[in-house]
Formats: structure tokens, sequence, C-alpha cells
């Protein structure tokens, strides 16, 4: 791993607990600000330099979302940069747990995923000397304060970094805003505090995003989410159904009984996915709703005699999974439902030409006009105008963001 010269911000970090520095008797550090910043490597290091400078033989926590993204985002990197500064790291796999030593001292380094309510018990009972949250803004408050309760060594410190998210949400009220009465350091990180970084790749992320995420993600601030949820849509971005071949077809759907009902066929063609045709049933324009069968029906209808991988579900359609796998004919598979990541995902995809929509397909065109947040809450879309949304975006956090590990598992006899 190539490590450049670090940014005066990331210095900052990485030196505001020393004995010259003029934060030393700060109790807490909060980096927030742009993806891409630079700021959870530095973080990381940080946190082990410190813990290394201040105690032996002591227990400290880190925490991702989930343990899965506490390595990928802290652990991976980590470990490579300090083994090649002499540490010696020993990790613990089936206890979630790292043991790195530096010139005879020895500490322990605990990994906790704070993904839900459930989470904080995980932590209750430890004794430690300080704490890093990786994405704290997406973890529950509870778990968050009960491993600040756990830091019950002297000096011992927190660490906190996280993207922006709603300006009401807790920590930014909490933390942020009051990050002198915590007598927190506050660091505010844009994409140019990250040396690694060249200007065209800047400027590749920059193009990511739009509207409110656009402010969070490039600029780094907490901003609401407000009107159409995919703002950059228009009609010059639906396109004509390519002609064949096609390499691979994947059908998605949104399934409904009072709700409408949105099927979705997807086509492969020279690496971008189109959405080639499309069945939409709302109960409520026709005045009659139909039965598992009838849906399978027209599902059967939209497929005709391609040879489909795989149909992905909406998850809580459970009656229709088993409908689908009691005919034998496809495979099925439950969607990824993560409703915000999977539109910013989605989003991109859009931008990036990774999916098109086919201007035949009329409800979907329809919806993207219509499909708007829901500005009374917390970064959710209104429930009304997105059935074909919801099925798009089971398409991408399922195949599209899957392919990796996709597996087909049934082929059309």
């Amino acid at each position: 791993m190539e490590i450049k010269p670090f940014s005066k911000k990331q210095y900052e970090v990485l030196t505001w607990w020393c004995n010259k520095s003029r934060n030393k008797n700060k109790n807490a550090v909060i980096c927030d600000g742009a993806v891409r910043s630079g700021k959870t490597f530095c973080m990381s290091i940080s946190f082990v330099f410190w813990s290394f400078y201040r105690f032996r033989d002591q227990s400290f926590a880190i925490c991702g979302k989930t343990i899965r993204s506490a390595r990928r985002n802290i652990i991976t990197p980590m470990i490579s940069t300090l083994s090649n500064l002499g540490f010696t790291v020993e990790e613990k796999l089936s206890e979630n747990r790292l043991q790195i030593s530096y010139r005879g001292v020895t500490n322990r380094y605990y990994i906790f995923g704070g993904k839900d309510e459930s989470s904080a018990s995980l932590i209750q009972g430890m004794t430690l000397a300080g704490v890093l949250f990786d994405e704290v803004a997406l973890m529950p408050r509870s778990f968050v304060e009960q491993a600040l309760a756990r830091c019950s060594v002297e000096n011992s410190k927190y660490w906190f970094n996280c993207n922006p998210e709603y300006p009401s949400h807790w920590f930014y009220r909490s933390w942020i805003k009051q990050s002198k009465k915590k007598n927190a350091l506050y660091i505010h990180f844009t994409m140019q505090d990250n040396p690694s970084l060249s200007k065209s790749t800047i400027r590749r992320y920059e193009n990511l995003y739009s509207g409110s995420f656009y402010q969070r993600f490039i600029l780094g601030k907490w901003v609401a989410v407000t009107g159409a949820v995919y703002p950059f849509m228009n009609d010059s971005s639906f396109e004509s159904v390519p002609n064949p071949p096609f390499e691979r077809y994947v059908v998605s759907v949104d399934y409904g009984t009072v709700n409408p009902a949105s099927i979705g066929l997807w086509a492969l063609k020279d690496e971008v996915w189109y959405r080639i045709e499309e069945s939409y049933f709302d109960s409520r324009r026709e005045g009659f709703q139909k039965t598992d069968e009838e849906h399978y029906t027209a599902l059967e209808g939209l497929i005709g005699t391609k040879s489909v991988e795989t149909i992905v579900v909406d998850p809580s359609a459970a009656s229709f999974i088993e409908t689908i796998r009691r005919h034998g004919e496809y495979s099925v598979t439950p969607a990824k439902n993560n409703v915000i990541n999977g539109i910013r995902r989605t989003a991109a995809a859009l931008k990036q030409r990774e999916i098109v929509i086919c201007n035949n397909c009329a409800d979907s065109i329809r919806e993207f006009s219509l499909y708007r947040w829901d500005e009374k809450g917390p970064d959710n879309p209104m429930k009304e105008n997105d059935h074909a949304m919801d099925d798009i975006r089971y398409f991408v956090s399922t195949v599209l963001d899957g392919e990796s590990g996709f597996a087909v598992l049934a082929a059309r006899r």
C-alpha cells in the first residue's frame, strides 16, 4: 500500500493527542465530511499510535456498522501499515480481536458491529481505554453510548468518523453541534484533504451524485434530502430497446396485491443492462386484484421463451416466491432491500450507464417523474409511485452489485 505525504488535516488527526499539541487535553476527536476524503485511514493509524503512547496491556474497541465493514474499512489496511512499521499484529478471527505488540508493549483491540439496537448488549461489561467508531452516523445511539460508558480507564478517549446524514440526526445534534461542550476536536474533511486522490478521480466522484447526496458526499454537508429521488432523470435519459442478441436475462419483481405489482425484464448487451420490457398491474386502477397464480401467468407472459437466469423478488413476498419455486421453471432470489444504499447505488448505475431504462417502459418513466423524498422524516422516500422504483432497486442491489458472488441456481428448462 502506497502512502503519500499526509495533508494538513490528516496530520492534525495523527497528532492531536501528542504532548506538544494544543488539543492534547481534548476528550475526543470527530472527523466528518466527504466520501474518500482520507479521514478513516489516518484516524485508525492515529488511534493505535495513541494507544501505545498512553497505555500498555489495555483493551480497546474498534466499531463499524458491521464487523465485516470494520475489517474492510479499518482492520485490513491497518494491519498492512502497522506490519510495515514494525508492529506485530496477531488476529484472533474467532474472537473478533487483534493483539498488537510493539517494543515489548501489547494491547488488545476488540472488533464490534453496531448494526441495530440489540448490538449494545455485545459490548456490555467490558472495560476499555478507548473506542474508535467508523461510520458512527450509521450506528444506533444505544450502541454508541454503551460503548462510551465502557471507557472507564483513566485518560481514555473517543474517536469518531462518519459521512454526513440528515441534520436532525442524533450524532450531529449531540456531538458535532456540541463539540466544544463535549471537549471534542472537530475536523471537517473534503476530498481535497486526501492527497492520494487525483483531480480526475475527484471529478469522477463529483459526477456520481446530484442534489442532496452531492451536498452530503461531495461537499460534506449535513442536509436533508428533498425533491425528486432521481432528479437527473429526464426525457433524454430513456433509450430505444437495442437490437438482439442479448447475452443474459434477469427479471426483478416488486410484488403487490392491493398495491401495484411491477415486473421488469432486464437484458445484458455490451456490458450494459437494459430494462427492455415491463409488466405493471395496479389493482386500484384496474378495479380487481390478482392472485399469486395470475401474477405468475403475467410473469410467464413477460418472459416468453427467453432463458432467464433468475427472478429477483421483494423479500417480503413470501407467497409469490413460493409460487415461483413450486412451478419449478425459474430460479428465484430474494432481493437485497436496504432502501437508502440501494437508491444511492441505483442513482450511480443510472448516471454511469450501467443500467438503461428503455422508452417502452411507460410505468417506470412515469414513476421516475413522481418518486420523491418524504421531507417529514429522515431519509425516507414517500411510499407512493415507488413500485417500479423498488423493482429497479432490487435488480441493482442484488444482481448488479452482486455479480462477483451471483450464482445461477437454475435456468428455464
